[in-house]
């Protein structure tokens, strides 16, 4: 019986790549004068925000660019990223019938409780471990046996919900059911190389399968 839904969150809880593209984008291009394609940044992620700028910018002054990556990421949130009915229905329900809710993420504290902030969806999740969290980021679990444990729940009692193989995978190491997502306008997988246990492309379909209730057509 699954007790707890660990969630991913860009690509899977909201929409928010395109604002992180266009926030390292705009980094990149001052600091280093380099146009990146949306692939060229998604092909760095897995550390967090500042651990990508300090590996990836050639520039020194990495602190100066970390501070314009959350300027711009919190100054055009709005623009980019609007609140998902679904995605709410989804929590919802999930907490009414006490299932126990946690995020996995690798962005940084700073900009997940931006994201969380401006989609009303702070205080709706027991444990939060991002990428300031942990020493390894996905696809190692460390981060998806961390809210485990702080969650109280078993591997057999949980399931990992999120959009990439390093999601998937890190999932499948910490001995949890894996879920594949595609049902918002933009996630990272394309088609899963690292093989889930499920795959929904749409939030009433994963609903059903939980038979918790379907929600409401936004």
């Amino acid at each position: 019986m699954i007790k707890g839904v660990i969630f991913d969150f860009d690509g899977t809880l909201a929409n928010t790549l395109p604002i992180c593209y266009y926030a390292f984008q705009n980094v990149f291009k001052l600091f280093d004068d380099k146009d990146l394609s949306s692939d060229e940044v998604k092909a760095m992620f897995g550390p967090s925000e500042t651990g990508i700028i300090r590996k990836n910018l050639t520039n020194t002054n990495k602190d100066k660019a970390i501070e314009l990556y959350y300027s711009k990421y919190l100054e055009s949130h709005h623009q980019f990223v609007a609140p998902n009915l679904e995605i709410n229905e989804l929590i919802n329900k999930l907490k009414e019938n006490g299932i126990k809710l946690g995020i996995v993420t690798g962005k940084a504290r700073r900009s997940l409780d931006i994201s969380l902030k401006e989609l009303n969806m702070d205080n709706l999740f027991e444990v939060i471990i991002t990428g300031d969290d942990v020493i390894n980021p996905k696809p190692h679990p460390e981060g998806v046996i961390k809210a485990l444990s702080l969650l109280g729940i078993k591997n057999d009692e949980a399931m990992f919900v999120g959009d990439s193989d390093a999601d998937i995978e890190a999932g499948n190491q910490a001995n949890v059911y894996t879920v594949g997502v595609q049902w918002l306008p933009d996630y990272q997988t394309l088609e899963f190389k690292v093989k889930p246990n499920s795959i929904y492309k749409s939030i009433p379909e994963f609903v059903n399968s939980l038979n918790i209730g379907v929600p409401n057509e936004s």
